[in-house]
C-alpha cells in the first residue's frame, strides 16, 4: 500500500502574501466604490474571506461586508444558506471567496445564488486553483495555480499554524 505524503505547498507567510496581493487586485477593481460585499465558502472559504477583509480594510476605507455561505458540497444543487440578507448586496459588488477551486461545482453553485438577484458586479476569488474544472467558471483572482493529479488532495489551514498542503 503506498503510503500518503504531506508536501507544503504554502507556509503561512506566503499565504498571507498572496492574501494581500488579492486584497490589491480587488481594490484595483473597485477603486470607484462605496462597499465590497465578500461571501466566503464556509469554512476554509469563510476563513480566507476573513483574511482578505483584513488586509482590505488596511489598504482602504471602502466599506467590507463580510458574509458566509454554506453549500452542500456533496449535493451543491440543495439551497443555499447565506448570512446575508438580499438587500445586502442586491445592486452591489459582490466577491464569491473559496480556499480551492477544484471542479468548479461549488463556485458555480454558488455565484449561481447571487445572479438571482441584481448585481453591480460578481466576481470570485480563491487561494488555489487546481485546474480540474468539469464547470465553465473561473476565478478571478487567485492565489496560486497548481496542477496536481485527481488523486492529490489540497488541504488549506487557517490560523496560527496556516499552510496550504498537497496530499
Amino acid at each position: 500500500m503506498k503510503q500518503s505524503t504531506n508536501h507544503i505547498i504554502l507556509n503561512a507567510n506566503q499565504i498571507q502574501q498572496k492574501t494581500k496581493r488579492i486584497a490589491f487586485q480587488i481594490l484595483e477593481d473597485h477603486l470607484h466604490e462605496n462597499e465590497i460585499i465578500l461571501v466566503g465558502i464556509k469554512n476554509s472559504g469563510y476563513a480566507f474571506a476573513e483574511a482578505l477583509g483584513e488586509e482590505l480594510k488596511n489598504i482602504t476605507n471602502i466599506d467590507i461586508k463580510l458574509g458566509s455561505l454554506s453549500i452542500n458540497k456533496r449535493n451543491p444543487i440543495e439551497a443555499l444558506q447565506t448570512s446575508l440578507k438580499v438587500d445586502d448586496y442586491q445592486d452591489k459588488c459582490v466577491v464569491v471567496v473559496d480556499d480551492v477551486l477544484n471542479s468548479g461545482a461549488t463556485l458555480i453553485y454558488a455565484v449561481k445564488h447571487f445572479l438571482a438577484v441584481p448585481l453591480k458586479q460578481l466576481k470570485t476569488a480563491v487561494l488555489v486553483d487546481r485546474s480540474h474544472k468539469k464547470f465553465p467558471v473561473k476565478a478571478n483572482y487567485k492565489g496560486l495555480s497548481l496542477s496536481t493529479s485527481l488523486q492529490e488532495t489540497v488541504q488549506v489551514e487557517f490560523g496560527k499554524n496556516a499552510k496550504v498542503s498537497l496530499y
